[in-house]
């Protein structure tokens, strides 16, 4: 029987009809290693991106997210490994703009140009109709301003004309770079929508992103990786489950009473607030059936979770690169010059 793939186990990249059949749709990484002057910037990843679920690629600043990206996309060469987007190396694809729309700079546009000049270039490579242009456009909401130069385009308009060339050839797989930088809310919800429906549409949707709120909202799946290496490939609430914090809040006058009865091994209760408990340890139904066998009245019983940012950082305490020292406020300096 064959052993499913693990992070201390991943996947071996198949060949002949095996690899036709594996690689026929999503993102597929084998062994990916990348060295830069004896340093491993990426270090023998492996994972997979499916079709038809947006995809959270997370880690810390340094962990390799960017070098993996630009592996994906046939922009760095593997040290050791390949990646193949649907079914063959990027290289391969001989119209990639109708396979793979990508965003990794929004800035990459020559300035002098309007978006609509800079789209239907792009356009031309490929032989993508100008009707497309146009409803790539409208979809970004730039059909207002197509004719002007892109040099005078907030960070905002640009990340909205990046997002508009990713998706110029109707491709089958998106690979974004922090595609909400920049955006004001309307475009944070506008992409927001956006990536569901394109995986929903069963496209292959991988977002790398620095801000956890909102890759819990969009994900539904995560690919976290710390130092190069891969360490998590799980669904968002299975994470955030995973990572131990599961607590629920009891309300209810006679909360020091309860507290008493619930206490054993292993429970743990804090109140920062009277009449208020957070209970670790035991779950909803042990808690009201304690309440009830001896008539004490609960107001409220909720499972409370962490948030994604919470369990990310749990994970990747030991990865991250660049360490800030926690703020304390001199308050002796401070009272001796006010």
């Amino acid at each position: 029987m064959t052993r499913p793939p693990t992070p201390d186990h991943p996947p071996v990249a198949p060949t002949g009809t095996d690899a036709a059949r594996t690689d026929a749709a999503g993102i597929h990484a084998y062994g990916l290693t990348k060295r830069y002057n004896g340093r491993t910037v990426v270090d023998d990843l492996s994972f997979t991106v499916r079709p038809g679920t947006v995809t959270g690629f997370l880690g810390p600043n340094g962990a390799g997210k960017s070098t993996t990206l630009r592996m994906l996309l046939g922009l760095d060469a593997p040290t050791r490994g390949r990646a193949t987007i649907g079914g063959r190396v990027y290289a391969a694809h001989p119209a990639p703009l109708h396979q793979v729309g990508a965003l990794l700079e929004a800035r990459s546009v020559h300035p002098g140009r309007t978006a609509h000049h800079h789209l239907t270039a792009l356009a031309h490579t490929h032989g993508i109709p100008r009707s497309r242009v146009e409803h790539v456009l409208d979809l970004a909401g730039l059909s207002d301003v197509a004719r002007r130069r892109v040099k005078g385009f907030s960070l905002g308009m640009g990340q909205r004309l990046g997002i508009a060339a990713a998706l110029l050839g109707d491709p089958a797989t998106v690979i974004l770079d922090e595609p909400v930088n920049g955006l004001d809310p309307e475009g944070v919800l506008w992409i927001r929508t956006l990536l569901k429906s394109l995986a929903a549409e069963g496209r292959t949707v991988l977002v790398s992103s620095h801000l956890m709120s909102e890759t819990a909202l969009t994900a539904d799946r995560l690919i976290i990786i710390g130092r190069g290496r891969l360490l998590a490939d799980t669904t968002v609430d299975e994470f955030v489950h995973r990572s131990g914090a599961l607590a629920l809040k009891v309300v209810s006058p006679a909360a020091g009473t309860l507290a008493e009865l619930l206490a054993g091994p292993g429970v743990e209760i804090t109140s920062d607030t009277p009449g208020e408990l957070t209970v670790r340890g035991t779950d909803g139904e042990h808690i009201g059936r304690t309440a009830a066998a001896h008539a004490l009245p609960v107001f409220e019983l909720t499972p409370l979770t962490a948030s994604l940012e919470h369990a990310f950082m749990n994970l990747t305490r030991d990865s991250v690169e660049y360490q800030a020292a926690a703020y304390q406020a001199d308050t002796a300096r401070e009272g001796a010059t006010a």
